[in-house]
C-alpha cells in the first residue's frame, strides 16, 4: 500500500502567504515553516542556556515545521480575517483540527501517533507551544522587515501590529532573539560581513 502524507506535505511550497498584500517577493508556507522551525529551535536554546529551562529544542523545531501544514487543505486564511471575530476564530480552529486529522490519516498506523504529536500537539508542554507561536510571529516580523528593505510600505501596519503582539507575549527568550539577531535582518550581505 502507498501512503500520501509526504507527497501531500511537499505541496506546502504551492501555498503562498500574505495573499491580500502586495509582495515584492512571494513567500510560501514551506519556506515560512523552515524559518519558524529555526527560530523556534533558537528560542528553546535561549530558554535553556540563558534562563535555565529544560525545553526540547528539537521537538519545538519539529512542531514548527508542521505548524502550518493544515493550510495545504485549508489554504492560508489571512490573519485579519481569521481573527476578525470569535466565531470565525473558533470555526477556523475546528477546520484546522479536521484538516490535521485528514493529514494524519494519510500515514500508516505505526506512524500516526508520532505525527499527531506534531500536527495536533495537545500533550506538548504549553511553554514550548508559546515559543513556537512566538517564532511564527518573529518570522512574520522578518517578512515585514524584508519588504520594508525593498521599499514596500504595504507591510508597515502589519509590522506595527506584529510588534505589538510580540511585546504582549512577554517572553524573555524573544527579547534576547530580537536584541541579538533581529538587527541583522536590516543589513545587506556585505554589511553582515561574513569575514568577521
Amino acid at each position: 500500500m502507498s501512503y500520501h502524507f509526504f507527497a501531500i506535505m511537499s505541496r506546502m511550497k504551492y501555498i503562498n502567504r500574505w495573499s491580500l498584500m502586495n509582495n515584492t517577493r512571494l513567500e510560501n508556507i514551506s519556506e515560512h515553516s523552515l524559518t519558524v522551525a529555526m527560530i523556534a529551535h533558537a528560542l528553546a536554546v535561549i530558554s535553556n542556556k540563558v534562563y535555565g529551562n529544560n525545553i526540547n529544542a528539537e521537538h519545538a523545531a519539529t512542531i514548527a515545521l508542521f505548524h502550518d501544514s493544515t493550510e495545504i487543505i485549508t489554504g492560508d486564511l489571512p490573519t485579519p480575517i481569521k481573527y476578525s471575530s470569535k466565531t470565525l476564530r473558533n470555526a477556523y480552529k475546528d477546520i484546522e483540527a479536521e484538516a490535521a486529522g485528514q493529514l494524519v490519516s494519510t500515514l500508516p498506523d505505526y506512524m500516526k501517533e508520532e505525527y499527531e504529536k506534531l500536527l495536533i500537539p495537545k500533550d506538548t508542554d504549553k511553554y514550548t507551544l508559546k515559543l513556537v507561536k512566538a517564532a511564527d510571529k518573529l518570522s512574520a516580523l522578518i517578512k515585514c522587515i524584508e519588504e520594508e528593505q525593498m521599499g514596500n510600505t504595504e507591510f508597515n501596519r502589519a509590522k506595527s501590529e506584529i510588534m505589538s503582539g510580540i511585546e504582549k507575549m512577554e517572553l524573555p527568550e524573544v527579547e534576547v532573539f530580537m536584541r541579538d539577531f533581529l538587527p541583522s535582518y536590516s543589513l545587506s550581505l556585505d554589511e553582515q560581513n561574513f569575514s568577521m
